[in-house]
């Protein structure tokens, strides 16, 4: 594997020149092709307009931006030449950008359209070092009104000056640049999201990256010419680590986004053969794919219930016998197979008649070519994990943290055991107790991880480095996770998000949220508690489906506003809380929700919610602090 990104994309680009690495939108919305040698010479003009705008070795460059196909270009080029891009979306609030580029000292940005153009602008005064702002957007049009200071600069004139040196004497010096570069330059600082206040700069180099690109293919069959669909924030590690993947592969990127009308379209038209994506996605999928079936006819309701159930049990039936069942506790396999050989044999018949009659559409809706989706940027809630081995669609899941770039861990693909990931191939685990001492299989603790993929440090900040990353290169992630007896481990929950009630009771709320969401009724939910003597919970609700819920039942309303505050509405929700979070789905007694709060307002990406769409419970905290000193009054 080479040392560095550019230098892995030089090698690709000669070996698989004529193979797409783009599908980028035109503005009629059709997906044109870039292929590797085409997309080379750009980053090659690029890098060289970057030098005559004053891009050097080591200098920090800001990239604000969501997933376009500029955005590839602008990092290769940086990278290119020795430079590190400080990324981050355009939700990114001004207060946000203003400490990022501002802590970072950046003297140079990209900004993706207007509209971060003028954020960037209103934030001058407080960014005396930015000098220069280069325009993503192809369509932006310079005029009078724009101010000296920073130099406002259009990608297509950077491309002209890069075309008119490269143009001359080719890109032979810019490819003796890029070979000065080695594997522990750092590439990137990337800004963790805040979620638990102020953002730290995460620091990578390219051998972070370029490891997890070499290791990656032990756990995942990638081929030439597979093409991953991109809908996550590019800026974010998770989904940048399968843009170099792709790369790594000779394979495709096609720009999405995730919303479900484009979403599904998009599939349809570029039959992808993988898809990266948070767990928020994938059970947004399996909603709306409930959804759709609610406005059928009760046998047909009935019919798609009892599949989804024959499904879900002929997968565990076929995991005891192809011994994929996660061994918390020792196992006998043979006894397995007995337990299995039944049922799946039984089942086996109704798992071919769902497919045919009801599993077979949705398949097709993800394309002929999907091989599988990996998910990442939080655990896989275990129902929806489970709907999707039921209907026949693989899902990978990962694990990892920006400061692990991201991958620890992974589900095989060739051997995937249910509700947990394997080390990525070359990195070391530990799951340790308080004192620090390793723990065996069946005990909880936080998870350690040692590799290639560690961070540097955060960025100016030793202090919080050495919280965390020890002298001989164990990473304290925060998580925790329990191994199994074969070498797999799963994670339940974040060591800091543990609600410590007021009789003791440790508590971890994320496995709690994710299964209140599992009811259809509710979007999203954030459970409370902290030394209190009982858990609380603040309910977002689907107000759409508690409308057709008012519908069908024949119970008068005004609007859809008013729902919350109905007595049936609010007796709706806590029956669907109650069945959700009880002793019979394995929640102990104080891990029950006693009260709740309806919330009307939906969480906001970039305010409430992370770009990974995590709780930014410091947040919420703070804009729902009379909601919840109601809850536990």
């Amino acid at each position: 594997m080479e040392k560095t990104l550019p230098l892995l994309l030089r090698s690709i680009q000669k070996q698989h020149p004529d193979t797409e690495v783009q599908l980028w939108k035109d503005h009629s919305g059709l997906f044109q092709p870039t292929t590797y040698s085409q997309f080379y010479q750009e980053v090659m003009d690029f890098a060289a307009g970057l030098q005559h705008y004053g891009v050097k070795r080591a200098h920090h460059i800001g990239l604000i931006s969501d997933n376009r196909r500029e955005w590839l270009i602008a990092d290769m080029a940086t990278l290119t030449l020795g430079a590190a891009d400080v990324p981050r979306g355009r939700d990114a609030m001004p207060h946000e950008l203003e400490y990022i580029l501002g802590f970072s000292e950046c003297a140079l940005c990209f900004v993706e359209n207007e509209q971060q153009l003028k954020k960037i602008l209103a934030l001058k005064d407080n960014l005396p070092k930015l000098k220069k702002i280069i325009m993503l957007d192809q369509d932006f049009q310079k005029d009078e009104g724009l101010p000296q200071s920073p130099e406002i600069i259009t990608f297509l004139e950077v491309m002209k000056e890069g075309q008119k040196k490269t143009g001359k004497s080719g890109i032979a010096a810019l490819e003796k640049e890029m070979e000065k570069g080695e594997s522990d330059d750092l590439a990137t600082i990337i800004f963790t999201s805040g979620t638990t206040g102020e953002p730290k700069g995460v620091m990578l180099t390219h051998g972070n990256f370029t490891f997890q690109v070499k290791e990656v293919s032990k756990v995942i069959d990638i081929q030439p010419g597979d093409r991953w669909l991109s809908v996550l924030p590019v800026w974010h590690s998770f989904e940048r680590i399968l843009q170099y993947v792709a790369i790594g592969y000779a394979s495709t990127l096609a720009y999405s986004k995730p919303i479900g009308k484009v979403l599904l379209t998009d599939f349809g038209r570029v039959n992808p053969t993988w898809m990266g994506s948070v767990p928020r996605i994938w059970e947004s999928i399996k909603q709306g794919v409930y959804k759709s079936v609610k406005s059928k006819s009760v046998i047909a309701r009935g019919m798609f219930k009892f599949f989804v159930w024959a499904g879900s049990s002929h997968a565990v039936a076929r995991d005891l016998i192809l011994n994929r069942t996660p061994q918390f506790k020792k196992r006998f396999y043979p006894l397995d197979i007995l337990l299995g050989i039944v049922p799946f044999i039984l089942l086996y018949p109704f798992k071919l008649l769902g497919n045919a009659l009801v599993f077979k559409t949705i398949q097709q809706k993800l394309g002929t070519n999907f091989k599988a989706g990996v998910s990442g940027g939080g655990s896989l809630p275990s129902e929806v994990d489970k709907f999707f081995r039921a209907i026949g669609i693989v899902l990978l899941d990962g694990y990892g943290l920006t400061e692990t770039a991201p991958v620890i861990g992974i589900r095989s693909f060739d051997h995937p055991v249910p509700s947990t990931v394997s080390p990525l191939p070359g990195t070391l685990i530990e799951i340790r107790d308080e004192q620090g001492e390793a723990l065996p299989p069946g005990k909880k603790g936080v998870i350690h991880a040692k590799g290639p993929q560690i961070m540097k440090g955060y960025f100016q900040k030793p202090g919080l480095t050495r919280a965390i990353l020890s002298e001989d290169g164990w990473l304290n992630t925060g998580d925790i996770g329990m191994w199994t007896f074969k070498g797999e481990y799963c994670i339940s929950g974040r060591a800091k998000d543990t609600i410590v009630l007021s009789g003791g009771e440790n508590i971890e709320p994320v496995p709690i949220e994710a299964r209140l969401r599992e009811s259809e009724y509710i979007e999203h939910a954030i459970v409370l508690g902290q030394d209190k003597k009982y858990l609380g919970a603040l309910i977002i609700p689907d107000t759409k489906l508690l409308e057709l819920y008012m519908k069908n039942n024949s119970i008068p309303y005004i609007s859809r506003g008013d729902l919350i505050g109905m007595p049936e509405i609010i007796e709706l929700l806590n029956e669907e809380i109650s069945n959700q979070i009880s002793t019979k789905n394995g929640f102990k007694t104080f891990e029950h929700i006693v009260r709740f709060k309806l919330i009307k307002a939906n969480l906001e990406i970039g305010k409430e919610l992370s770009a990974k769409q995590e709780i930014k419970r410091h947040v919420i905290n703070e804009l729902y602090k009379k909601e919840i000193k109601a809850l536990f009054n």
